[in-house]
């Protein structure tokens, strides 16, 4: 697990030996049942991934609880719905596959790391069971670990955005792809939608908009 800078850092702070019994006692390399419960109750969990000059990114994923689903001991999946157009996070998955994904609450201070090779399918089997996915990602474990709750502020989840699939009759559409810069570069799919549901807007309303939570 670890390399030469890790335990030249280890050495300097004279915590190899430490740092080898947390390898010894918290590494898994497979999902047990109180981590399955925990990870697929989650409603966001952040997710790095790395683009084809090694930079690494990270980004948010929210959803219900249980858009993340364990499909086995080994292998957890979850739905890409939409996003910005950039598929940055899945274009990163398809040019390098290796990812890392932090689990969190924020009620009760908890937190899973997962890493693990992602792939990412618009034929997978699981497109079924997620309304509006794009894609679904499937990440196979290489390893994982439950992290202390030292340092985790304490926070309640007041409601689910609206924006995610299944909480209303009709997903909304983006704030931002209301902005009048963005009406000729709108997917086919978008086409016509801004002036049916409020209407084009401009960047500095967006932005107005963004600063008041409703972006």
């Amino acid at each position: 697990m670890y390399g030469e800078k890790h335990r030249a850092l280890q050495d300097e702070f004279e915590t190899r030996k430490l740092a080898d019994r947390m390898e010894e006692i918290i590494i898994q390399q497979e999902i047990g049942d109180e981590e399955k419960a925990f990870i697929e109750s989650r409603p966001m969990f952040f997710l790095s991934t790395v683009d084809q000059n090694g930079q690494p990114t990270v980004s948010y994923k929210g959803g219900a609880p249980g858009f993340v689903r364990v499909v086995d001991k080994t292998t957890l999946a979850f739905p890409s719905y939409d996003g910005n157009g950039m598929f940055y996070s899945m274009g990163n998955i398809q040019q390098t596959a290796k990812v890392g994904l932090l689990f969190l609450d924020f009620e009760t201070p908890h937190r899973i790391r997962f890493h693990g090779e992602a792939s990412v399918s618009k034929d997978d089997p699981l497109m079924a069971d997620f309304n509006e996915a794009e894609m679904i990602v499937r990440v196979k474990l290489s390893k994982m670990w439950v992290n202390c709750p030292r340092y985790i502020h304490k926070y309640e989840l007041k409601e689910l955005s609206h924006y995610v699939p299944g909480q209303k009759e009709k997903t909304p559409l983006a704030g931002w792809k209301r902005i009048d810069l963005m009406q000729d570069v709108l997917p086919p799919k978008d086409k016509g939608r801004p002036e049916k549901e409020g209407g084009v807007i401009t960047m500095e309303e967006w932005v107005d908009n963004v600063h008041k939570g409703k972006g």
